[in-house]
């Protein structure tokens, strides 16, 4: 226990030294980042525009320091806020935009084993094939990420569940690497994401009572 507090202490010390060098891009990509999160918050579709920039900054910060699939995570989170602002705008059977939906346990444990064993075998062949720093780790975030991404695009309410989970693995990679203000970023989202659940869950009820008013009205 004693050398994995020595290891994460000797760790934050060497993270400040690089942090300078990191700092000026990496302020900009968090105040975007900060802003697609309050704005998703909102259901704000706008939130994607924020994110489609931010993820092209840390697409290029986090190829520098290494993190090798956090760097393809965000050429994914590109794509992700262009499919996102289309289904928030277009999507649905209407064309109008998506609901705010609750996934049922079974399909959320059915994801959670697949990223899971997914996880695993890129974690792999990181470990055995590449320079990436903290493998396993990375492909974790990584691929729980991916998956998460598409659930707020989809706008499933639990996505913020697993944001929490992967918001707190990722603080300790972030520090590790330098990257200070994105990991105080992260400590911030921990707090908004749980915000974020609770907006979430009471914009979904106004919407299932708005539904069954109208479907009661067309009975009439």
């Amino acid at each position: 226990m004693s050398e994995f507090w020595l290891t994460l202490a000797n760790s934050v010390t060497a993270a400040f030294g690089e942090a300078q060098a990191l700092t000026a891009w990496e302020a900009v990509a968090v105040l975007l980042a900060m802003a697609y999160l309050i704005l998703a918050m909102k259901g704000n579709i706008w939130c994607w525009a924020a994110a489609f920039i931010s993820t092209a900054i840390y697409t290029v910060l986090f190829w520098k320091v290494s993190l090798l699939m956090e760097s393809v995570l965000n050429v994914y989170y590109m794509a992700m806020a262009i499919y996102g602002y289309w289904m928030w705008k277009r999507g649905g059977k209407e064309h109008d935009g998506v609901n705010i939906v609750s996934w049922r346990l079974s399909t959320h444990l059915k994801l959670i084993a697949v990223t899971t064993i997914i996880a695993l075998l890129i974690g792999h062949f990181m470990a055995t094939q590449t320079q990436a720093a903290f493998p396993y780790l990375d492909a974790a975030t990584t691929c729980f990420a991916v998956m998460t991404t598409y659930l707020v695009a989809k706008k499933v309410l639990e996505n913020w569940i697993y944001w929490f989970v992967i918001d707190a693995v990722s603080i300790y990679l972030y520090i590790s690497k330098g990257l200070m203000l994105t990991a105080i970023l992260f400590v911030l989202y921990i707090g908004m994401v749980v915000f974020g659940y609770m907006m979430w869950r009471s914009k979904m009820k106004d919407q299932q009572a708005a539904d069954e008013i109208s479907l009661s009205a067309g009975a009439v």
